[in-house]
């Protein structure tokens, strides 16, 4: 994989274009939940995702230096990594946020009921599933095969993020400021939905209690999460030469990310801002840490990089 060289003109249509465009998208999203048409505007949601793909090829950059090859065998333990660890810190994020929240675990079925109706659950029993039995199921298909499927969907954010944001801050910043500044961008793309529906922190999270600050704090505290996403995302990307690997890492966080919101009263008010899922702030520690490491680490010369 070559590092793109910094084209200031090719940024700002990128960004022009991905931010009028996805603003649009969620706007209409969220007319469609407030509406009661939820399941259309989770579908609307996920559709957005391709928008930075298409900012890449309206900004004319080029495609095709992206890494597109996998190269499994030489990177078996970054796929491992990427496939794994949002799991694992996902799980570990959860564990803090239950041992100073006891009284929020729960396994009645509140989370589904809030989200879908008390239809759904009672759908769920008739089946002889008890709701316990249904999030370890849940837990499973996270870690074993929903990143696999989320991959493709995550591809279309990773081709405008990772593939061309980060390479073009980073010529312009350097790696660390680089990687911030595309982690704020990335959480900014966001802010619609956190504000006009509650996403990630309150009603479209099954909050609707709200939160201390509402939006604002939860779009701030969201920037915070995505820039230490991003520093792992980008550096699988960076170790892989492979745009496979962010994508897959970004499709096992939204497999994993729901999770621990499952076993978690909902409304739990401003405690969501720190968790149980890994966009709060205490859930997410595993993840800044790990990010922060991977930051302190000192880069190798390109002599020394692992083969793309």
């Amino acid at each position: 994989m070559t590092k793109n060289d910094f084209n200031k003109k090719q940024l700002i249509k990128y960004l022009l274009f991905t931010f009028l465009f996805a603003y649009a998208v969620q706007f209409g999203a969220s007319l469609l939940y407030n509406n009661g048409q939820t399941l259309i505007g989770q579908l609307t949601v996920a559709a957005m995702m391709f928008v930075p793909a298409l900012g890449v090829l309206f900004s004319g950059a080029k495609l095709k230096e992206m890494g597109w090859k996998p190269a499994f065998r030489q990177n078996v333990r970054h796929y491992l990594i990427a496939w794994l660890s949002p799991a694992v810190l996902t799980a570990a994020g959860a564990a803090l946020y239950f041992l100073v929240f006891p009284g929020h675990f729960d396994l009645s079925g509140n989370y589904v009921t809030a989200l879908a109706g008390e239809d759904a659950l009672r759908q769920m029993e008739a089946q002889g599933l008890t709701y316990p039995v249904m999030v370890l199921i849940s837990a499973a298909s996270s870690v074993f095969y929903a990143p696999l499927i989320n991959t493709f969907v995550a591809l279309g954010e990773e081709i405008g993020w990772r593939g061309f944001l980060y390479p073009q801050l980073k010529a312009r910043f350097g790696t660390p400021k680089g990687r911030a500044l595309g982690g704020v961008i990335w959480g900014m793309w966001h802010w619609p939905l956190i504000w006009l529906i509650g996403y990630e922190y309150g009603a479209a999270a099954g909050n609707k209690a709200g939160y201390f600050g509402f939006p604002v704090v939860g779009m701030l505290l969201f920037c915070v999460i995505t820039v230490g996403w991003g520093v792992m995302h980008d550096w699988l990307y960076e170790k892989s030469g492979s745009i496979w690997a962010p994508a897959l890492f970004h499709g096992a966080i939204n497999a994993a990310g729901t999770i621990p919101l499952a076993v978690c009263l909902t409304d739990t008010g401003s405690a969501r801002l720190l968790g149980p899922a890994p966009m709060g702030i205490l859930a997410g520690l595993p993840f800044l840490i790990a990010a922060a490491v991977l930051l302190a680490q000192k880069k190798k010369p390109d002599g020394e990089k692992e083969a793309a």
